[in-house]
């Protein structure tokens, strides 16, 4: 005597039901989103330097490229994996911080320059390994620059100044060494400059980063002798 188990359509009905809500969320679209929060620092980095916001940008536009792959990885296996709209908003994310962070910092970039000054930075200040074996304490781009107005920016230095408000002389250092400034004994000539606010000219210390415009000079100085370097700045513009 043989025995046969009837089809029971709701019974199959619910197994079905049941193996779609135990899919798997796809890795990559948690990872997809986790990008696109995280490609935020792309926004935040835009009004201070292009170069930096430039640097960030791979993160969105990897966050952009998992996200479009992992939406379309679970579209075509949504038997097995859920996830798409995490993908999707995780796609969202990154593409408006990557087009709205690097469009802000290059409009910030082409306006922050005020007219009659040229843009020159730290980083031209450092001299090459070209340089040295040419005995120059700097770039010749730099020393092109030596008595023209120009335009840097950087950190007020605390220690470099007695008072808080209405300062008109400081130390104008690259970085602000992640709100420390370090140990001042480390910082090379070609990363700080001493500024000097001219008439009329004061401002405030704060942890921001400084826009500042005026003369550029050169104090005498030879770094392989030991006596010192010094840049340094006839201010009559700081934002």
């Amino acid at each position: 005597m043989s025995t046969a188990t009837a089809y029971d359509p709701q019974l199959s009905a619910a197994s079905e039901d049941d193996a779609l809500a135990y899919r798997a969320i796809h890795t990559g679209s948690i990872l997809a989103l986790l990008l696109g929060l995280v490609s935020a620092a792309v926004l935040t980095t835009a009004g201070s330097s292009l170069e930096s916001t430039l640097m960030l940008a791979p993160i969105p536009l990897i966050g952009l490229v998992l996200s479009l792959r992992a939406w379309s990885f679970v579209r075509a296996n949504s038997d097995r994996y859920t996830g798409a709209n995490l993908a999707l908003v995780g796609a969202v994310l990154s593409a408006v911080f990557l087009i709205g962070g690097v469009g802000y910092a290059g409009v910030v970039h082409a306006t922050e320059v005020p007219e009659g000054y040229t843009r020159t930075s730290f980083l031209e200040m450092k001299p090459t390994e070209a340089d040295l074996t040419a005995s120059r304490i700097t770039s010749e781009a730099v020393m092109d620059l030596l008595g023209k107005r120009v335009f840097i920016k950087g950190y007020i230095r605390p220690d470099s100044t007695p008072v808080t408000k209405n300062i008109k002389n400081f130390l104008l250092v690259r970085d602000n060494n992640q709100c420390c400034f370090g140990d001042l004994s480390k910082v090379q000539y070609f990363d700080q400059v001493q500024v000097a606010l001219g008439k009329g000219v004061t401002t405030d210390a704060s942890s921001k980063l400084f826009r500042v415009g005026g003369v550029l000079k050169l104090g005498p100085g030879n770094p392989e002798l030991g006596t010192p370097v010094t840049f340094s700045l006839e201010a009559d513009y700081i934002r």
